[in-house]
């Protein structure tokens, strides 16, 4: 059998928020979206792959979701590593810096981390 990667997933409380800050962080764009009573689908997309970020928002939802201990992530390569950090700081939405490694991580809205890597 063989599959191929469609899209990932993040639960949202705030749908506006964080549409405007995966588009003012990252540069994603809503390319599709799903109306349903009870809920609101938003699909992000780089405009370069095929691959999307699912943001679910649920209309009666008031409590933040439990991120337990936050050990996943997704990543995301930027070609200037360095203004893409200089962004972020201006954000205030860097979390965790490997400088070592020449990676860092930002936080959405919700405490999603998101690793930013250095296209090599």
């Amino acid at each position: 059998m063989k599959s191929k990667f469609a899209h990932f997933n993040f639960n949202v409380l705030d749908l506006k928020k964080s549409m405007e800050f995966y588009e003012e962080a990252l540069g994603l764009k809503e390319v599709k979206r799903v109306e349903k009573p009870d809920f609101t689908l938003v699909y992000l997309g780089d405009g370069e792959t095929d691959f999307q970020l699912e943001l679910t928002y649920l209309h009666d939802r008031t409590e933040k979701y439990d991120l337990g201990e936050a050990e996943f992530h997704l990543a995301f390569t930027v070609k200037d590593i360095q203004a893409a950090h200089a962004h972020h700081e201006k954000m205030g939405c860097i979390c965790y810096e490997n400088k070592d490694m020449g990676i860092y991580f930002i936080e959405d809205p919700d405490g999603y981390w998101l690793e930013l890597v250095p296209l090599r």
